[in-house]
């Protein structure tokens, strides 16, 4: 299990990625908590097995994935570059 956390236009991404060893691909839960409304969480997968492992090796990168203000390499590239 990896998770990281990022904030995007002063809303919180914290995005979960559970492994299924019996079925060998990825669940990936994304938390939103929007800045001027609701949050809500959704499911995501199955994601296979590969690019699962290359995402949580990059959120592994990351001594503080927890920290939403985090600007570290990893954070930058899993963001897309997109963090505030």
């Amino acid at each position: 299990m990896a998770s990281i956390s990022g904030s995007i236009m002063g809303d919180e991404y914290i995005e979960s990625y559970y492994f299924c060893d019996r079925c060998q691909v990825y669940t990936v839960e994304v938390y939103h908590d929007r800045f001027l409304g609701e949050e809500d969480v959704s499911i995501q997968g199955p994601v296979l097995k590969p690019e699962g492992d290359a995402k949580v090796e990059l959120i592994r990168q990351c001594s503080e994935p927890w920290n939403k203000k985090c600007r570290c390499e990893a954070h930058r590239t899993y963001f897309q570059g997109w963090l505030d």
